[in-house]
C-alpha cells in the first residue's frame, strides 16, 4: 500500500490537537490506515546515504509514515488526510466542493487541436484562485503531484499532471501535438532554450525524468501546451516550462492533466483541486475551464457532480454480520466522508463526493460501514457452513495417506514449456489437449500443464544430487481443452507420485495406487468388473514398454503408473532409475 508521510507537528496541528504515539495509532487503525513509521527528516536522509549514526537531535521535525489504501487517492497528501480524520472524529463537516460561478463566456478555454488524437488525446484543466502556499503546503502539492504519477498515472503513461502560475500566462491555451524539432522552450530548472529532441537527449542521463521518456520519444509528434504567446507550459508527459512555474508566491495555479485514460484524468483532477481548494480564498471553490475539441464538443472540467447509490440495508447488515438500523449506518456512512440518507423503502441512498472515487459498488459502502463501526466491534460468530467441498475434503485425506508412506509433497508451476509438456516426454502434440498461452513472456511458460508429470520430473532433476531414495508426490490441477465448457477449458484435479533409487521402485509405487484406492473404500476386482478397480497393461510413450500399467475404476482409466522412459529420465537429466504414477482424484468421488 502507498505510504504517506506527514510532519507529525503539522498533522496535529490540522487536527487541532496532539496524540501521544500509541493515541495516534489507535485513530489510525479505526480510520482503517495505519502508522508503520515514525523517523525523523535526517533520519531519512542518513538512512539513504548508508550511515550509521543514530543519533537524534531534539530539534529534528517528527516524520508519520502512515500507510493508506492503495485506492485512497484523497489520502495521498497531508491535506486529504487531515480533512478525512476530522470529519470521522465529527470535528467537520464533510465539506462541499462547488464550481465557481462563472458564464461560459467569461470561462478560460482550452482548445485541443485533432492532431493529439494519435498521441495523448484527453486533456482536462482547472484553476485554484486566491491560494495562500506556504513552504509546507507548496511542498504538499508538488508531493501529492509525484504520488499520483507513481500509483493511478500509471508512471506517466496513463495521466501527466502540469501546474502553472496563472498570472504568468495568457489565456486562451491550445493543446497540440507537433513535429519535436518544431518545439522550443525553456525547460523547468532550466536557463536555455531547448528543442524537443534536444530534450530527449538531454534527460537521458536525468535519473528522474529518463523514466518517462520513452513514452514519447519513438513519437512522430509530441504534445504540447501554449498559452495564448505561444509560451510553451509544458511538454507532457516529460516536464513543464519555467516561464510558468509556480513559486511560494502564487496566488493563482492552473492545472492541466494530459492523459490516454479520460476516467483516471478526472480522479487525478479531482484529487487536487479538492485537497488544495482548501487554501483558496473562497474554500473549497474551484474555477472550471471549458476543453473545446476541434469537432465543436466542448466540455466543462472538473466534474465535481455528486451520484447517488442505493444501497440495501440487509445487504450491509448481513455482510458485515451486524444489525444496524438506517440512522446508524447512515451516520457511520457520514464519518467516511459519505453523505446518506434513509431511502423510502427503507434502504440507503449514499451520495458519493468527488473525493471517493473509490466507491464502485455497494460492497465498496458496506466496507467503510465496517470501518467506521469497528472491526473488533463486529460481534464473532461461525459460518453457516464450514464444510468442505467434496473435492477438497478427499484431496486433503488422500494427501494425508500419501505422506504417511514417507512421501514428500513439492508444488510446481502451473505453466511450462511445449518441448516439457510433450517432446520431453516422448509425447506428439495432437493440438487437442493444452491450452495455449497468448503472447507468452518466455518460452518456459507457453502452455498451460496437461499433465503433472513434467513438474515432479524437475524437480528430481534440479535435486538429483539429494541423498536416495526421492518419494516426492503432487496434487494439483491441470487444464485440459473442452468445448463443452463456456471459457473453453476445464480444470482437472490430479495426483502424482515418484519414486527414484538405486533401483526403480515399481512395487512401491504400485503398493501406494493400491494403498490410495484402499483409503477410499475402493476393492481390487478382477479384469472386467465395474464395482471396484484393477489394473491393466497400456501402451504410454513416456512410460518403459510391459513395466506400465492403467487404472480401471468402475469402468472408467482414471490413470497409469509405470517405470518412467530412460530417454524420459535423460531429458529431464536423470541418472537413476523413477517409478511414476498419475491419477484424477476427481474420478475417485
Amino acid at each position: 500500500m502507498p505510504t504517506v508521510s506527514v510532519g507529525r507537528d503539522r498533522l496535529f496541528a490540522a487536527l487541532g490537537r496532539t496524540y501521544t504515539q500509541e493515541e495516534f495509532e489507535e485513530v489510525c487503525f479505526s480510520f482503517g490506515i495505519e502508522l508503520d513509521d515514525v523517523t525523523t527528516e535526517k533520519a531519512i536522509i542518513r538512512k539513504e546515504k548508508h550511515l550509521d549514526d543514530d543519533a537524534v537531535d531534539e530539534d529534528e521535525e517528527v516524520i508519520y509514515k502512515i500507510e493508506v489504501p492503495a485506492n485512497r487517492y484523497d489520502l495521498l497528501c497531508l491535506e486529504g488526510l487531515a480533512q478525512a480524520l476530522l470529519v470521522f472524529s465529527r470535528e467537520e463537516e464533510v465539506p462541499t466542493y462547488k464550481l465557481a460561478n462563472l458564464s461560459k463566456e467569461s470561462m478560460i478555454k482550452m482548445h485541443v487541436k485533432p492532431e493529439t488524437s494519435s498521441i495523448r488525446p484527453h486533456v482536462v484543466c482547472a484553476v485554484l484562485r486566491g491560494v495562500t502556499f506556504t513552504e509546507a503546503s507548496y511542498n504538499s502539492f508538488i508531493d501529492l503531484q509525484d504520488k499520483l504519477h507513481q500509483n493511478i498515472c500509471r508512471r506517466r503513461t496513463l495521466v501527466a499532471i502540469g501546474t502553472h502560475d496563472l498570472d504568468t500566462l495568457q489565456a486562451p491555451f491550445t493543446y497540440e501535438a507537433l513535429p519535436p524539432s518544431s518545439i522550443n522552450f525553456v525547460p523547468l530548472k532550466q536557463a536555455k532554450n531547448f528543442g524537443a529532441d534536444e530534450l530527449m537527449e538531454f534527460y537521458r542521463s536525468d535519473l528522474k525524468l529518463k523514466k518517462f521518456l520513452h513514452i514519447i520519444e519513438n513519437s512522430p509528434v509530441f504534445p504540447v501546451l501554449y498559452d495564448n504567446n505561444r509560451t510553451v507550459l509544458s511538454l507532457p508527459p516529460i516536464i513543464n516550462g519555467a516561464h510558468s512555474a509556480i513559486t511560494l508566491k502564487t496566488k493563482n495555479v492552473f492545472i492541466e492533466c494530459t492523459a490516454t485514460d479520460l476516467t483516471k484524468a478526472k480522479i487525478v483532477l479531482n484529487t487536487i483541486v479538492t485537497a488544495f481548494s482548501a487554501y483558496c480564498e473562497r474554500k473549497f471553490e474551484i474555477e472550471p475551464v471549458e476543453v473545446i475539441y476541434s469537432d465543436g464538443k466542448s466540455y466543462i472540467y472538473p466534474d465535481l457532480s455528486i451520484y447517488n447509490m442505493d444501497v440495501s440495508l440487509s445487504y450491509v447488515n448481513g455482510t458485515i454480520g451486524v444489525s444496524l438500523e438506517a440512522e446508524e449506518v447512515t451516520d457511520l456512512l457520514n464519518r467516511m466522508q459519505l453523505r446518506a440518507e434513509q431511502s423510502v423503502s427503507g434502504d440507503i441512498t449514499v451520495f458519493v463526493p468527488p473525493t471517493r472515487s473509490d466507491i464502485l459498488h455497494p460492497c465498496d459502502v458496506m466496507e467503510d460501514v465496517a470501518i467506521a463501526y469497528g472491526y473488533n466491534n463486529i460481534p464473532k460468530r461461525k459460518p453457516a457452513s464450514l464444510k468442505p467441498l467434496a473435492l477438497n475434503e478427499l484431496t486433503e485425506r488422500i494427501k494425508l495417506e500419501i505422506a504417511m508412506d514417507g512421501f514428500t509433497e513439492v508444488l510446481t508451476f502451473i505453466l511450462g514449456s511445449w518441448r516439457e509438456n510433450f517432446a520431453m516426454l516422448n509425447r506428439k502434440d495432437d493440438k487437442s489437449k493444452a491450452v495455449v498461452v497468448g503472447n507468452p513472456r518466455s518460452s518456459d511458460f507457453e502452455l498451460v500443464r496437461t499433465s503433472l508429470m513434467p513438474g515432479v520430473l524437475k524437480t528430481v532433476g534440479h535435486n538429483k544430487d539429494h541423498p536416495k531414495p526421492i518419494k516426492i508426490f503432487e496434487v494439483g490441477d491441470i487444464a485440459l481443452l473442452d468445448e463443452k465448457k463456456d471459457v473453453g477449458a476445464t480444470n482437472r484435479r490430479q495426483l502424482a507420485a515418484l519414486f527414484c533409487g538405486a533401483t526403480s521402485g515399481f512395487e512401491l509405487i504400485h503398493g501406494l495406487v493400491d494403498r490410495v484406492m484402499e483409503s477410499i473404500g475402493a476393492a481390487f476386482v478382477p479384469i472386467g468388473d465395474d464395482s471396484g478397480y484393477f489394473i491393466k497393461p497400456s501402451d504410454e510413450p513416456e512410460f518403459l514398454p510391459r513395466r506400465q500399467a492403467s487404472i480401471i475404476y468402475k469402468g472408467k482409466n482414471i490413470g497409469t503408473f509405470g517405470i518412467v522412459h530412460p530417454e524420459v529420465l535423460n531429458n529431464f537429466d536423470i541418472p537413476d532409475p523413477c517409478s511414476f504414477v498419475e491419477l484424477n482424484i476427481e474420478s475417485l468421488l
